[in-house]
């Protein structure tokens, strides 16, 4: 059984009832006397929207092993920094074992507690409790999210204390139901320096920041949870491919962390922070400003400032340097063209607010090359396409007397199936073009960089015979989204881009391919719609088309739910999320702008890309 009170200030003096028949209130010293008693949902809720904080209760006096489990169940889901209601539960030895940070296992339900059958006679004077339910993701001790459905079956041992029952046996970690889960902790994006190698450092500059998702609970000290998520460093996954600009061992020297009246930060680290540099201190500070920034979205970073133990400044960042020198979507672009291919084969762009698309500039705006697909690059002045056939690869300039030249790339697979030959073209924000050529026996990943000379084919391990149909880079250039066919079903995989090798001699290689949308079936379209964020197109199992807003890390993301649009074949995203969707589907070319519905653009066409 639960407490639960409204958030502070209290609205209206109002109490939730949650699953319980009373309402009991652990350190409470009185009750409203007056407000609405109410129902809470526990169906996940939007950004800000839930305004309780729940509680655990003690355990009572003799109460049965199974009751202790439930209830102690119950206690783990409570808004306490330390567990300590739960601990109550728990025998001497068990409280100082027990590690409930070590892992989150979230189930579709609440675990259910099942006493055992039959009692063994090696354990007459304990107590045996069954926890079983259907798992769908675990969080580890880093705070990634890993979906991992399977089976979830564990103990919980119980013995007395005096006269009461209490839990001496137990996994560590915590065992949640979604919507639990999904009220306690919040998706944020910790942020980190995309790593390079020697021989491919971006000619167009550094500090690159990645998103590296995590989920953190967002009621207990969320910005100082956030920060010190930051300084762990990048979870697994990302590790390999991105750095973090604090020192090795840095930690908070204060926990106590808010922003103040004028909604600036200051945050005092330890001496391994004190020896930087300015330089490094504004990258430091700038992964702070965008970490904090997410977690706290309602509320606008005005100013990050760093400080030693002794509260000396180390530096400062405001908000317009971090948007001017550190924006994690500098490389994605922020342009108001869409682009597609209309019904006469040319290349259109068409803006917000313009009533028809208009040709772009250059020998695609013609007509005269029918193409399948095309790619823009983020800074709008060249574009790539692939011929009508699937063979051919051009790039030609968005000018005026540009020419579009020999192909850059010749496939030998195109023709036969729609999916045959060259995918879709895409760049990243270093200024490489990505594609893949294949067909059903398998295919290959190349990259040109800048767009040009020769294709670099790019190794992907664990690939096998499976055939890539589609792909999208982010704009760091370091993660890489595709659709990958086997044996009829097509997945999302994102996977790991890693460099290495000379300057003449470029080793590339893309690593740790993972599912993110796992419950669709088939996918038929994807696109990155922010920094750690794809938009997808598929169904499930038997079931009708959808379009969802996905993250990196395989969970749905807890943007707004999207209107459904008829038989959507592509679809385009800007990694600038004010941006609206395009899509091609039934009705033409659509647009979904921001808290509206979908729109036909062109009763023809097809392609619709952003720069990217």
């Amino acid at each position: 059984m639960r407490g639960v009170l409204p958030g502070t200030p209290w609205a209206g003096r109002a109490f939730a009832l949650l699953g319980c028949a009373a309402l009991l209130l652990a350190g409470c010293a009185s009750m409203p006397d007056n407000g609405d008693v109410k129902a809470v949902d526990q169906s996940p809720r939007a950004e800000g929207e839930s305004q309780v904080r729940v509680y655990g209760v003690p355990p009572q006096d003799g109460a049965q092993p199974t009751n202790i489990v439930r209830s102690f169940l119950d206690a783990t889901t409570s808004d306490e920094a330390d567990f300590r209601t739960a601990s109550q539960y728990l025998a001497k030895s068990a409280k100082r074992t027990w590690q409930p940070f070590l892992a989150t296992n979230v189930l579709q339900e609440r675990p259910k507690p099942e006493p055992k059958a039959q009692p063994s006679r090696e354990d007459s004077g304990g107590y045996t409790v069954t926890l079983s339910g259907s798992q769908v993701a675990t969080v580890d001790s880093n705070h990634a999210y890993t979906p991992q459905e399977k089976p979830y079956r564990q103990t919980i041992h119980l013995i007395k204390e005096g006269d009461q029952w209490r839990i001496d046996r137990l996994p560590n970690g915590l065992v949640l139901g979604q919507s639990d889960f999904q009220r306690i902790y919040r998706s944020v994006n910790k942020y980190y320096f995309a790593s390079y190698s020697e021989s491919e450092q971006p000619r167009s500059g550094r500090d690159v920041l990645v998103a590296d998702p995590v989920y953190l609970r967002q009621r207990i000290e969320p910005i100082t949870a956030s920060v010190e998520a930051l300084l762990s460093g990048p979870t697994n996954w990302l590790d390999e491919v991105t750095t973090s600009a604090f020192p090795r061992g840095t930690r908070l020297a204060s926990r106590d962390l808010s922003l103040d009246d004028s909604n600036a930060l200051r945050v005092k680290l330890s001496k391994q922070a004190a020896s930087t540099d300015m330089a490094q201190c504004k990258q430091m500070a700038a992964q702070v400003f965008y970490t904090v920034q997410d977690m706290t979205r309602a509320s606008k970073i005005s100013q990050v400032e760093l400080q030693d133990g002794s509260e000396n400044s180390l530096c400062a960042l405001t908000q317009e340097q971090a948007d001017r020198d550190f924006a994690p979507t500098r490389r994605a672009g922020r342009s108001a063209g869409e682009y597609f291919i209309d019904g006469d084969h040319r290349v259109v762009s068409m803006s917000d607010h313009a009533t028809e698309p208009t040709p772009v500039h250059g020998p695609f705006g013609t007509g005269a090359t029918p193409l399948r697909s095309v790619a823009i690059s983020r800074g709008e002045d060249t574009a790539a396409g692939v011929s009508s056939d699937g063979r051919s690869l051009y790039a030609a300039g968005l000018q005026d007397g540009a020419e579009r030249g020999d192909p850059l790339l010749t496939s030998s697979h195109g023709g036969k199936h729609a999916n045959d030959g060259l995918t879709a073209p895409s760049w990243d924000g270093l200024g490489d073009l990505w594609i893949a050529d294949g067909d059903a026996r398998g295919s290959r990943l190349l990259r040109l960089r800048e767009g040009k000379g020769d294709p670099q084919e790019v190794a992907v391990p664990g690939l096998g015979k499976r055939r890539i149909t589609a792909i999208r880079v982010a704009a760091d250039g370091i993660r890489i989204a595709m659709l990958v066919e086997d044996k009829g079903r097509t997945t999302l995989q994102l996977g790991r881009v890693e460099r290495s090798g000379s300057a003449e001699h470029p080793v590339l290689s893309v690593k740790e391919l993972r599912p993110i949308a796992p419950q669709l079936e088939d996918v038929v379209a994807a696109s990155w719609a922010g920094g750690s964020r794809l938009v997808v197109v598929g169904r499930e199992s038997g079931g009708v088309q959808q379009m969802q807003f996905m993250e990196t890390d395989g969970s749905a993301s807890n943007a707004q739910t999207l209107p459904g649009v008829n038989g959507v074949k592509a679809v385009a995203a800007s990694e600038d999320e004010t941006r609206p969707l395009i899509a091609d589907a039934t009705e033409g070319i659509v647009r979904l702008p921001p808290d509206a519905n979908w729109k036909t653009v062109a009763k023809e066409g097809s392609a619709p890309v952003y720069p990217g």
